[in-house]
């Protein structure tokens, strides 16, 4: 694993209603949501930009944006939000993300990006 390594604190994925923000690097990284209800692994992956590919998850109503073609992740997302949960990695440069993503992809999750 990267040596910089420095995952931040599990965060729910806050409401459009609210004042809330994702807190995501604006830099490479890499993201990880699981459900907190249940504690599966939902998705993982990693990103040049890891607030805007965050943000590509998320409905439209809650924040959403981007141009996302899986359409299943952000439904799975939208249709748990109240349970969904992320932490994020910021990394020095993409070829350092793409690590960290390869010892992610060992674990089981929902969706394996």
């Amino acid at each position: 694993m990267p040596p910089s390594e420095k995952w931040t604190s599990l965060e729910v994925i806050p409401r459009r209603t609210t004042a809330g923000h994702l807190g995501c690097p604006y830099r490479a990284g890499c993201y990880h949501l699981r459900r907190r209800d249940t504690g599966e692994l939902v998705l993982f992956g990693q990103a040049r930009n890891v607030a805007r590919r965050m943000s590509s998850l998320l409905p439209y109503r809650a924040g959403g944006g981007g141009h996302r073609s899986n359409t299943r992740k952000r439904r799975y997302v939208k249709a748990h939000l109240e349970e969904i949960e992320y932490h994020t990695c910021a990394c020095d440069n993409v070829k350092q993300a793409r690590e960290l993503e390869s010892h992610l992809r060992r674990r089981m999750h929902i969706f394996h990006t």
